[in-house]
C-alpha cells in the first residue's frame, strides 16, 4: 500500500507540475504547497495566445526556409526530377547453375538491342546447348550478339550454329563469365566453373546501365585486340 500511495502522490505532483507549466494553475506561496485554479476563460485566452505565438514562430521559420539552401536544393530536384530507387529492385543473387541459366535465358530472349557475352570453354558448350533458343529469339528482336570465348577442339564444332546468330571471337587469356543485355542489365558469375560444383555456383544479376555500359566498353576494347575467329 505504501508503494501505491507513493506512486499516486508522484502522479499527482507530475500532473500539477504540468498544469502549472501550462499556466492552468498558480502555486500559492507557503507550506504546505497549494494551488489556485485559473479561471477557465483565462485558461482559454492563454491557450489561444500560445497557439498564436507558436504559429507565428513556425511561419517565421518557414519564411526563413524560403530563402535558405534547403529550398533551393528542393527546387533543383523538382526541376530535374527525382526517381526513387530501391536497392532490392536493382540486383539479386542466384545460386545453382540451373537457376542461373534459367535467369540468363529470360534476360537474353527479351534483348532488343545488344548482347555481349564472355565465357569459358565449358561455359560456351553449356550456353550453346541451353541458351540457343533464347539467342535466336533475341536475334529476331533485332539484338546484335557478340560472344567471346576460347575456341578449342571442344568448342570448334559449335561455331557453325553460333555464327548464325552471333559474332564469335577466340579469347583465351581472360577467364571471365558475364553477360550484358541492352547496355542495361548485367549477369555475372562469381566463381571459376573449373573449381566449383554446379550446385554451388553463384551468379549476380543487376539492373544498372552505369555498370553495364562500363563493362561493355571493357569488352569492346578486348574484342578489338583479337582477330576474327576462323
Amino acid at each position: 500500500m505504501i508503494i501505491q500511495k507513493d506512486f499516486l502522490n508522484k502522479l499527482r505532483d507530475d500532473v500539477l507540475e504540468s498544469l502549472e507549466k501550462k499556466g492552468f494553475i498558480i502555486v500559492k506561496l507557503g507550506k504546505p504547497i497549494k494551488y489556485i485554479a485559473v479561471h477557465p476563460s483565462e485558461v482559454l485566452d492563454r491557450v489561444k495566445n500560445k497557439i498564436k505565438d507558436d504559429a507565428k514562430k513556425q511561419t517565421e521559420a518557414l519564411e526563413h526556409l524560403r530563402d535558405g539552401e534547403v529550398l533551393q536544393e528542393l527546387n533543383v530536384l523538382h526541376t530535374q526530377g527525382v526517381q526513387t530507387i530501391e536497392p532490392t529492385d536493382l540486383a539479386g543473387a542466384v545460386k545453382g547453375r540451373t537457376n542461373i541459366y534459367n535467369h540468363l535465358y529470360s534476360m537474353i530472349k527479351d534483348a532488343k538491342e545488344s548482347i555481349v557475352l564472355m565465357t569459358t570453354e565449358d561455359g560456351l558448350v553449356r550456353k550453346a546447348e541451353i541458351l540457343m533458343t533464347a539467342f535466336e529469339k533475341a536475334k529476331k528482336n533485332g539484338a546484335k550478339i557478340k560472344i567471346a570465348a576460347p575456341i578449342t577442339k571442344k568448342t570448334q564444332p559449335l561455331l557453325i550454329e553460333l555464327s548464325k546468330i552471333a559474332q564469335v571471337k577466340h579469347i583465351d587469356d581472360i577467364r571471365a563469365r558475364f553477360c550484358v543485355i541492352d547496355s542495361k542489365e548485367v549477369a555475372f558469375f562469381l566463381l571459376d566453373d573449373k573449381e566449383i560444383h554446379p550446385t554451388y555456383d553463384v551468379g549476380v544479376w543487376a539492373n544498372t546501365p552505369f555498370f553495364a555500359k562500363a563493362l561493355e566498353r571493357i569488352f569492346s576494347k578486348v574484342w578489338k585486340d583479337y582477330p576474327a575467329s576462323p
